[in-house]
């Protein structure tokens, strides 16, 4: 009864928060890749192309991320501050790709006349664009000043989407290649990990900060201020809420004590959400599915996963509740969002076709891009 009692945790405004905003920006994530697709397709221009996996490379990706890891738990403190610079940029190009559209909603909207103002990149910059790309620096210079947790998940989130909508899945059988080895992956490194290394390696990585490298050269060069600048950084590589999310309204909570969620957990099933929203567009617009299809038939199966999802991260929290202990979230995310996609696909005949994919077929010259 006691167990039973401690899953009141999950009603926590940190707790409520973390799930709303997962599920949010999983889905957001996967309709963002929708319409960047449909936007490459209608300009015809493949220069900024996604990337659509092949067997290699996710058998690849499992392998990467666990040198990765291994790299940030061995020599984090030695190369920090190239990690905090390389994460600043990154975040800088993922916050401007996800603000964009709403310039160009402006533009046609409005009917605003937008010179082009200069060339970058191939690219026409206009001078909204550069606006909006001095919020974006100034949202990140921001960010390395206060350290705050807001603007860390902001621009984590806005990577979490640049990356599933840059990087694709072309059908479920790569999909499933790609998530049982992330299943895989993500067990061994948090269960398993400290057996062979002598501590948790995932959760060791997961939790440390980096040096900020605007606090070291402030200090060196003894700027005034030095007080107001953060010393150490979360990184956005993970969803953070502080229990204390209502100023100490939950009792036993205290200001260091965060719920996280790494961008991991929501980015891989944002792919496969991205790939059967994909699916069901495509389904949508063929004009051989006849009128008289059940409701049940013509229901989107990025619903079915979104809330296959949604089970999953609450059961992965409940289990880390009632463990007290960490627990690898995608060992539930797998086989709730993968599982109900795969049966319904079964039960109405469509397991093939979305086993071997139907996407266009790109160009030679995207071919060349992805490579």
């Amino acid at each position: 009864m006691e167990s039973l009692w401690k899953l009141t945790y999950l009603l926590e405004p940190a707790s409520l928060a973390l799930i709303a905003t997962a599920i949010s920006v999983a889905y957001a994530s996967a309709s963002r890749a929708l319409d960047y697709g449909k936007e490459m397709e209608r300009n015809l221009d493949f220069s900024e192309a996604s990337i659509t996996l092949d067997r290699s490379q996710a058998l690849m990706i499992p392998l990467a991320s666990s040198c990765s890891l291994l790299l940030m738990f061995y020599l984090f403190s030695s190369v920090s501050h190239l990690v905090t610079a390389f994460t600043t940029v990154a975040s800088a190009m993922a916050l401007f790709f996800c603000l964009s559209p709403y310039i160009t909603y402006l533009e046609s909207q409005y009917n605003l006349v937008d010179p082009f103002v200069s060339r970058c990149c191939s690219k026409s910059f206009t001078r909204l664009q550069g606006l909006l790309m001095l919020f974006c620096i100034c949202t990140v210079l921001a960010w390395l000043v206060s350290g705050h947790w807001l603007l860390n998940n902001l621009l984590g989130i806005s990577i979490c989407i640049a990356f599933v909508s840059h990087v694709r899945l072309p059908n479920i059988k790569i999909c499933a290649l790609l998530l049982v080895c992330l299943f895989v992956y993500d067990i061994f490194w948090v269960f398993f990990s400290e057996r062979f290394f002598g501590a948790n390696v995932m959760v060791s990585v997961a939790t440390q900060k980096a040096s900020n490298p605007v606090h070291t050269v402030a200090n060196k060069l003894s700027l005034p201020g030095l007080q107001l600048i953060t010393k150490k950084l979360e990184l956005p590589v993970k969803l953070v809420f502080p229990r204390n999310l209502l100023g100490g309204i939950v009792p036993g909570s205290s200001p260091g004590d965060y719920m996280m969620l790494g961008l991991g957990d929501m980015a891989i099933p944002g792919m496969l959400l991205a790939l059967v929203l994909f699916f069901d567009n495509r389904k949508h617009k063929d004009v051989n599915v006849p009128s008289d299809v059940s409701p049940s038939k013509r229901r989107n199966y990025v619903w079915y996963a979104l809330t296959g999802y949604g089970v999953g991260l609450v059961a992965a929290l409940a289990a880390g509740i009632l463990s007290q202990s960490p627990q690898p979230a995608l060992l539930y995310l797998v086989p709730s969002t993968l599982g109900p996609v795969m049966y319904l696909s079964w039960l109405r005949n469509e397991l093939w076709e979305l086993w071997e994919g139907s996407g266009p077929i790109l160009n030679e010259k995207t071919r060349l891009l992805e490579v």
